[in-house]
């Protein structure tokens, strides 16, 4: 079974980790999985693309060749390279071993040279041809080029909104997959609604706000998508629920917010109307969900600075 490896990004390790993984699962849930610090490794016959194409905390990913003990290159697997005009060698040491990582490219690559017309590119190569070294063992793989889609852009912003790359992780952790739809209860400006536009994935919004509806409609018309968007308090999603298969939404909070309830009180109403049967993935507040009782698959702390923490509830 072919087998791929993904390289996710220190910033939130566990949740980069957690995100690949949820993904290969929702595509296979046979998939085989081994995680080595911020590498992962998925033996499944989804195609790497795929999870690269939606995983918004991976670094590098591509495919998986052998294991190896020595660093090698022989006729077999250079004939990966056959068509490519040009490649790269690209070492990664994750280990706590000394290791001459511009020796091992310059060696790796002259070796390549010498087996096929492929000439060296740093800029923008056919091929990127990759050594990982971890404390376990190493692994030789590749990657051809890759376009991850193109992220939305914004007409109206403002600074107190959802972070694009949490938003992308959360529809992810809530397992939403390609034929599904994401409702966000305090759409504000979008965001939820975008990202999961730009993934493929269709979404519903609500705002108590007319203004925010308003500029969540020109945000997604500037971008050519279109969704539904209801002018409703956040509670409007019982009446809705046969619209959407889970919720992917962040929880006003302090000033910011023009909702006239206390926020811990938004967040026990807003919990207990959830419909049973949505997933979900919620940030809010750190402490809005102390005395709630939730089944949740996963918790994770998003520090912002001294005085906020936020957190990622998910379902």
């Amino acid at each position: 079974m072919p087998e791929s490896f993904f390289l996710v990004s220190k910033e939130y390790p566990e949740l980069a980790v957690d995100e690949v993984v949820t993904l290969v699962k929702m595509y296979d849930r046979f998939a085989k999985i081994k995680t080595i610090s911020n590498l992962v490794i998925i033996q499944s016959t989804t195609p790497w693309e795929k999870i690269a194409s939606r995983a918004t905390f991976v670094k590098t990913a591509g495919q998986l060749l052998r294991k190896m003990s020595n660093v090698f290159f022989d006729e077999k697997n250079y004939s990966l390279l056959f068509g490519a005009k040009s490649f790269m060698c690209k070492a990664i040491n994750l280990s706590d071993k000394p290791i001459d990582i511009p020796e091992i490219e310059r060696s790796l690559g002259s070796m390549v040279s010498t087996f096929c017309n492929a000439k060296v590119s740093l800029e923008d190569p056919d091929v990127v041809i990759y050594l990982i070294f971890t404390e376990e063992e190493n692994f030789f793989g590749f990657s051809t080029r890759f376009e991850p889609p193109k992220r939305p852009e914004k007409l109206t912003k403002f600074h107190h909104e959802l972070d694009w790359k949490l938003t992308r992780a959360m529809i992810n952790l809530a397992k939403i997959n390609d034929e599904e739809t994401v409702c966000d209860p305090f759409c504000g400006t979008g965001s939820t609604l975008l990202e999961a536009q730009s993934m493929g994935i269709k979404s519903v919004g609500i705002d108590f706000d007319a203004k925010m509806c308003k500029i969540t409609q020109d945000n997604l018309k500037a971008n050519g998508f279109h969704c539904e968007v209801f002018n409703q308090s956040y509670d409007y999603m019982t009446q809705i629920k046969d619209k959407y298969d889970g919720i992917v939404t962040d929880l006003p909070y302090g000033t910011a917010s023009k909702v006239s309830e206390p926020p811990k009180k938004i967040m026990k109403k807003f919990i207990s109307q959830i419909p049973k049967k949505a997933k979900f993935a919620i940030m809010c507040k750190k402490g809005l969900d102390d005395g709630i009782k939730l089944n949740l698959t996963k918790k994770y702390e998003i520090y912002r600075h001294k005085s906020l923490t936020r957190m990622i509830l998910v379902k």
